[in-house]
């Protein structure tokens, strides 16, 4: 320590905790409707060059196209609703994500900026919805995929309303 250095107020202590609630159940159809369309987009080409240029390569191709897109679409949306959680206390947003590298984040509610909800085509006709917090950090929002579109106009009602309460240092 150098003199004329400031220390830093110690950041209060969070509770590192996995988060309570799960996202709602209709976002297994949507990451299953997803990854099809995914599945589309790689058969297309390959059903186009089976067709123009029968043979073994492209008839493995696609017959291996389809067991691993059908294998995902049966095994990653039901793993990713067990392990996608999130929840909001008076003091942070806490997520947790990602089925190959798992993402556990908390953001302290004063480091909070904004609060937004989206809602594409495919979540309106699930009733589903994607708050996004944005903070303070460098490690950018933090995003909750997959909520009921009541619980995520009122997950972004309570959030406004703590954040507008909590003293800020999101500059």
């Amino acid at each position: 320590m150098h003199p004329g250095d400031v220390l830093a107020e110690p950041a209060p202590e969070l509770p590192l905790r996995p988060p309570a609630h799960r996202v709602s159940p209709r976002a297994k159809t949507l990451w299953r409707l997803r990854g099809l369309a995914t599945l589309i987009v790689f058969l297309v080409p390959q059903l186009g060059i089976l067709v123009l240029a029968a043979g073994p390569f492209p008839t493995v191709t696609v017959v291996l196209t389809l067991l691993l897109g059908t294998a995902y679409l049966l095994v990653v949306p039901p793993l990713l609703f067990r392990i996608t959680r999130w929840e909001v206390t008076d003091r942070a947003v806490y997520t947790l994500t990602g089925w190959v590298v798992r993402e556990w984040r908390i953001a302290p509610i004063s480091r909070v900026q904004t609060v937004d909800t989206e809602r594409g085509p495919l979540q309106q006709l699930l009733r589903l919805a994607t708050v996004t917090v944005t903070t303070a950090s460098a490690r950018g929002a933090v995003r909750i995929h997959g909520l009921d579109q009541h619980a995520a106009a009122e997950l972004a009602r309570v959030l406004t309303e703590t954040t507008h309460a909590t003293p800020s240092d999101a500059t």
